[in-house]
């Protein structure tokens, strides 16, 4: 009898999971076409199979769907460039390949994130902008370490690491949508791209006294 009992919980959890995963789908796909913004409860609910009463018990909101979303994209990304900083740069173009294998299968997740960095939800902006900023501080203080830049201030390495966040993200824009056999061109680039942004960065010498 415990051992029914022990199933049928594990039953209603597994139940409960893929409603859950089936209202983040869900979100995602309707988002893809009109914004965030402009989706209602009613709709996400109806796209997961479920009626809206029963959205509450896995969400307090839909801003909060959105918030989950950011969290399950950034955790992943956050990951990727930890990799593409710490690595040297022999190995820059592995690291960069790395960063777009963890976006590939997941496009329409980062796609929404790039989307909504600038979409019409002020909510879903802010929670975007606060993680893309802890990436770059995190970024900040591994530059810092490096002995090349151990002089350089504040200022220019949160210049360095925004323009090095920035890049990653836009060649992330383009290769969410870009037809198969274009992604190995973009993914190239982006690798020229951040490469030359090291090499600039080598030559770079922060202003006395900044």
């Amino acid at each position: 009898m415990l051992t029914d009992m022990s199933e049928a919980v594990e039953t209603r959890g597994e139940r409960k999971e893929r409603t859950r995963q089936a209202l983040l789908e869900g979100t995602l796909a309707l988002a893809a076409d009109r914004g965030f913004a402009a989706l209602s409860l009613r709709e996400v609910a109806r796209a997961a199979g479920i009626v809206p009463t029963a959205f509450y018990r896995h969400f307090a909101s839909l801003d909060e769907v959105g918030t989950v979303l950011v969290d399950e994209g950034v955790r992943q990304m956050r990951l990727a460039l930890r990799q593409l900083r710490r690595t040297p740069d022999a190995r820059l173009a592995e690291t960069v390949h790395f960063v777009f294998d963890q976006v590939t299968g997941r496009e329409s997740l980062y796609g929404f994130l790039i989307r909504e960095r600038h979409g019409g939800s002020a909510a879903l902006r802010e929670a975007i902008a606060v993680e893309l900023q802890l990436i770059i501080r995190e970024l900040v203080v591994d530059l810092s370490r490096i002995p090349a830049l151990d002089k350089w201030s504040t200022d220019d390495l949160e210049l360095a690491a925004d323009l090095i966040v920035g890049t990653v993200a836009e060649h992330i824009a383009g290769y969410v949508t870009a037809r198969p056999a274009e992604r190995g061109g973009i993914v190239a680039r982006a690798v020229g791209q951040v490469r030359l942004i090291s090499l600039g960065m080598a030559a770079w010498r922060s202003a006395p006294g900044s």
